[in-house]
């Protein structure tokens, strides 16, 4: 789309830690995109027209203020064309007051519905009415914390998530998971109207760092399930979207062993795995997934029906860093020049130890090939960090 045309665009804001994905899906949605995040890299400005800084303002940690980000959305709310707000990760204890907040852009997902998902007890008793299985869970601390997770309803990323062992007071809105087997999973669908259509599922890597043990670092896709085991996932998605009434993008993500799978949590908004089926299925999603999110909130359609099997596939793996170091010149524009690089930093931004540096993607025909790949991606960027960061 030629800047002409883009400034005449309907504008939409989107917000959270990193608004990179949602960007890059709303431009290609032929939108003018406001973006507010935390990090403001390079993709992320070039494809937005406007950006607004909401991290906190010492710039410790990765955590969003909120009175930035208030300011950020009525500045954004009196812009021309603007049509309303779209939120991914970090914003999820929010979601119900932005749903209702007076003077920002009107909200476009879900709203005080999410409470039916994101409200642990809520949310298990709904999974064992219907017969759902999920991971034992509990609201009280074990008498034995071996074996066991607590987790934060509010959070995300994995950072919610820590060993029961090591906790000494159960966090607000904290609850205890014991650990489960299985591979990680998580599948993408859009709801309206209570019904879902199931984009695709796909693979979640997670790291260790510090007292969280399993960090999300990234993940691989599509993954083809065996048609039984997916359709009773389906089956699933189906009957919670059907008593809670989601809208727009969601995520669901769970543990698959064997033929068995137990549901672990609902993300009630747009997921870093619909980069996956963007660049699997081009052809399917012209305007993006954040043009799919919108048809089904503003006019209750669901994505027309498509061949769910990809003829390519796609990884992406978060970088961390290994040292602090400062980003240089020569870093950042070697990254903004790189096709497998995204999440930029800017030049001259301090990356502490552990902290992310950027994500690398892959894109390969064969599924199997698709970790070599990454692994590959993830050392060319060390190597660059180790050569360059400091140039």
């Amino acid at each position: 789309m030629k800047s002409d045309e883009v400034s005449r665009a309907p504008r939409i804001a989107v917000a959270g830690l990193s608004a990179r994905l949602l960007a890059q899906s709303a431009r290609r949605a032929g939108l003018n995109v406001v973006a507010l995040d935390i990090f403001g890299d390079r993709d992320t400005r070039e494809d937005a027209g406007m950006w607004f800084d909401i991290g906190t303002e010492n710039g410790n940690g990765l955590s969003i203020d909120r009175a930035r980000l208030f300011d950020a959305l009525e500045h954004a709310a009196r812009l021309p064309r603007m049509l309303g707000l779209i939120v991914t990760s970090g914003l999820e204890a929010l979601a119900g007051e932005l749903s209702r907040a007076p003077r920002v852009p009107r909200f476009i997902g879900n709203g005080s519905q999410a409470a039916a998902v994101r409200d642990p007890k809520r949310f298990f008793a709904l999974l064992d009415e219907a017969g759902i299985a999920h991971p034992e869970v509990r609201f009280a601390p074990p008498a034995d914390r071996r074996g066991w997770l607590v987790k934060r309803s509010d959070g995300c990323g994995g950072t919610h998530i820590e060993w029961a062992e090591d906790v000494a007071r159960t966090p607000p809105g904290g609850y205890f998971q014991r650990l489960a087997q299985g591979r990680s999973m998580s599948a993408l669908f859009v709801a309206t109207h209570r019904e879902a259509a199931v984009i695709g599922f796909a693979e979640q890597l997670s790291v260790a760092a510090g007292r969280w043990p399993f960090v999300h670092a990234g993940s691989l896709g599509p993954v083809r399930l065996p048609p039984e085991t997916a359709a009773r996932i389906v089956a699933a998605i189906g009957t919670i979207v059907w008593k809670t009434d989601l809208t727009g993008l969601n995520s669901i993500d769970f543990l698959l062993d064997g033929d068995d799978f137990s549901v672990l949590e609902i993300n009630t908004r747009p997921s870093s795995t619909m980069a996956l089926y963007e660049a699997a299925w081009p052809d399917a999603w012209p305007r993006g997934l954040v043009g799919a999110h919108l048809d089904a909130c503003l006019h209750g359609a669901l994505p027309r029906t498509f061949a769910h099997t990809p003829s390519l596939f796609a990884g992406q793996r978060v970088v961390f860093a290994p040292a602090g170091f400062d980003v240089s010149r020569a870093f950042s524009d070697a990254c903004f020049d790189d096709p497998a690089c995204h999440d930029v930093p800017l030049a001259g931004a301090r990356i502490e130890a552990g902290m992310p540096v950027c994500t690398m993607t892959a894109v390969v025909p064969a599924f199997s090939d698709l970790r070599d790949a990454l692994e590959r991606e993830h050392a060319r960027l060390l190597q660059r960090i180790e050569t360059r960061s400091m140039s």
